[in-house]
Formats: C-alpha cells, sequence, structure tokens
C-alpha cells in the first residue's frame, strides 16, 4: 500500500490532489476540519467537496483534524508513516485581510501547522517526499515596486524588463511589507526549506500565484475567480479595491497545480523552492476578469471600485514558472483564465 498523505483535503488544491492521486492507485489520507468555513463563513463551508470525495473514491479516507493537534497529527503518521510516499501540505489560513483580525491564530496554523507536520514527517516518513503550498505574498509588496505602466484595462511591465514574462525565485523577501498572513507563510516557507536543506529531506516549496478551479468555495476575501461568477450569478454587489480594477493577477487552474506536484513527486529534489502560476499563459486584470465573466455568464455584474487597496496588495504579479519548466520538461500549462472560468460557471450554475 502506498499512501499520500493531504492537508486541506478538502478544499480547491487538497480535494483536487485527493481525486488525482487515488486516481492513478494511492490510498489518501485526507485532513480537513473545515476550519475555512470559520475564516470566512457558510460560503466557505467544504464539506460538499468532503462529500464528494467519499462517495467518489474508496481509497480516500478521512480524518477531521486540525494541524495544530501535535498528538492527532503524530497518530496519523504513526499509523500511516511506514506506507506514505507523499504529504501534500495545502491547508491554513489564506486571507491577509483575516490575519489582521487575528494574528495569533494566523500564526499558529499557517506556521506553527506547518513544523507540526514537518517534525511528524521527519520522525515517522523520513523517505517521503513534502510539498507545501506556499504563496507569492513571502515576496510581500516588493512587486509594487516596479515600474509599472498603466494602460487601459491593466498595469504592465515593459517587454524589455528581465521580469516581462514573469517575476522569479531571485527576487527578495527581504526588507518590504508582507501583511501579517505573508509573514506567517514565509515562517512556514523557510521551515519547509530548511527541513530539505537541514536534515537532507525531500522537499518541495510552491509559491503559488492565485490558486483557482471549480473546487473552490470563494468568498469575498479569498477565492477571487470564484467569488466573481458566484456574484455575477446571483447579482451579488462585489467590490474592487485599489488601482483603478487594474491590477493583474496569473491565475494557476488546481489541476495544473497538483500536475506540477506530480511531476517534482517522480523526480524530488531537496529544499527546492518554485515559483507557480498562471504565467503569461493564464493571467487578467480585475477589469478583464470582470469581462470574461460577464460574457461567459450572460449577466452584467453589479460592481463597485473602492479607491482604497488593501494594505500589502500586489498591484501586478505574474509568475515566472521557467525553473520548473526546466527542471520538469514533461510539465506544462492547460488552462487559461477564460477556461477556468467557464468551469466554475458550469458547476456554480447548478447551485446558485
Amino acid at each position: 500500500m502506498s499512501v499520500v498523505v493531504i492537508t486541506g483535503s478538502a478544499g480547491l488544491i487538497g480535494s483536487e490532489a485527493a481525486g488525482f492521486f487515488c486516481e492513478k492507485g494511492y490510498d489518501v489520507v485526507g485532513i480537513d476540519n473545515n476550519m475555512r468555513m470559520e475564516f470566512f463563513g457558510k460560503d466557505a463551508n467544504t464539506e460538499w467537496n468532503r462529500l464528494l470525495l467519499e462517495k467518489k473514491y474508496k481509497r480516500y479516507q478521512h480524518h477531521s483534524i486540525d494541524i495544530r493537534n501535535e498528538k492527532a497529527i503524530e497518530d496519523i503518521f504513526r499509523t500511516y508513516g511506514k506506507e506514505t510516499v507523499l504529504i501534500i501540505h495545502a491547508a491554513g489560513q489564506p486571507s491577509h485581510d483575516w490575519a489582521a483580525r487575528d494574528p495569533l491564530k494566523d500564526f499558529s496554523v499557517n506556521a506553527n501547522g506547518t513544523l507540526v507536520l514537518l517534525e511528524s514527517f521527519r520522525r515517522y516518513c523520513p523517505e517521503a517526499v513534502f510539498i507545501f503550498t506556499s504563496t507569492n505574498k513571502v515576496y510581500g509588496d516588493l512587486p509594487n515596486s516596479l515600474p509599472l505602466q498603466e494602460q487601459e484595462t491593466r498595469y504592465e511591465l515593459a517587454p524589455d524588463h528581465k521580469w516581462h514574462r514573469g517575476i522569479d525565485e531571485t527576487m527578495s523577501i527581504d526588507q518590504n511589507l508582507h501583511s501579517l498572513f505573508g509573514a506567517s507563510k514565509v515562517a512556514a516557507d523557510i521551515m519547509t526549506q530548511e527541513y530539505g536543506r537541514y536534515f537532507n529531506l525531500k522537499t518541495g516549496t510552491f509559491r503559488g500565484g492565485c490558486l483557482t478551479g471549480p473546487r473552490h468555495s470563494g468568498t469575498e476575501l479569498h477565492g477571487f475567480l470564484s467569488y466573481l461568477v458566484r456574484a455575477c450569478l446571483s447579482g451579488t454587489p462585489y467590490k474592487i479595491y485599489g488601482y483603478k480594477g487594474k491590477q493583474v493577477r496569473d491565475n494557476i487552474h488546481s489541476l495544473d497545480l497538483v500536475n506540477a506536484f506530480y511531476h517534482f513527486f517522480q523526480a524530488p529534489r531537496s529544499g527546492e523552492v518554485y515559483n507557480i502560476g498562471g504565467a503569461r499563459f493564464s493571467y487578467c486584470s480585475m477589469l478583464e476578469a470582470v469581462e470574461m465573466t460577464q460574457e461567459i455568464v450572460g449577466k452584467k455584474l453589479r460592481y463597485e471600485h473602492v479607491p482604497q487597496n488593501r494594505r500589502g496588495d500586489h498591484i501586478w504579479w505574474i509568475s515566472d514558472v521557467g525553473k520548473f519548466k526546466s527542471h520538469y520538461p514533461g510539465w506544462d500549462l492547460k488552462y487559461q483564465c477564460a477556461d477556468i472560468i467557464r468551469e466554475i460557471f458550469e458547476i456554480q450554475k447548478t447551485v446558485v
């Protein structure tokens, strides 16, 4: 028996990974206590995703456990450690707005929870592979210092700028404003690298742009494409914060990301870090996302622009995925923004 342990297994990335590895013949141990609903309310409830996994996959076993619970996590790894070949850590508090409301809980979930998992990994299955879902927010607001040019619907970098195709892993994470969420993710990010390098374990840290897809329980504070489609369908007023709505995001479909995890798992490295996102293949500004959504949904979105941006928010982010593709040339992106919005719409129109 080969076991894949997945935290946040009822969330966007965790559930995509659970289905992916079940279909490849692995037994999946899912860990998720639906804390997303505590963070963001009933719209963020992931129970539906858990029920779908349990119904569809006999290989899936669910455990409603808080990743900060050292004893409960140790029990999981003591039970499955000898068979565990991969850990995908996709649980966490994902919103920088929410983190400012409760910094202690944010840090305990993102940083301490990651350390609890890393230590059980080191003690019970050190030959396995550990993948951490990090974030581009570890770079703080340094991307906002780039010489961005305002265009009609977006901000852009000049074609001759070294990061025009996307920001790579050489950007500093120091001396800038991160948000408290960014800081807690930095701690987890660095700790995952350190367990790889210091203990010579196989760890990979993936610093994602906007992670998205039809499995997302999107809310106003997190999950922008999912929430955008829901707002358009339901007639809920939508707010765009700052930057004239011209802020740019690259968007990566959850399946493209999980496929990247699979490539890393097949040929793992120690303490490696990758920027991962939609790159120049799948990116848009907020205004462009609104336009695409309206066209696909067939309805006008009720939205307003709030001049004040969220503190520490990026004006422009596109990931350079060149490093990952150089290490794993068999991987590539398949879903563009319009494809993703269309998939989300097909799911949500049946429930909204």
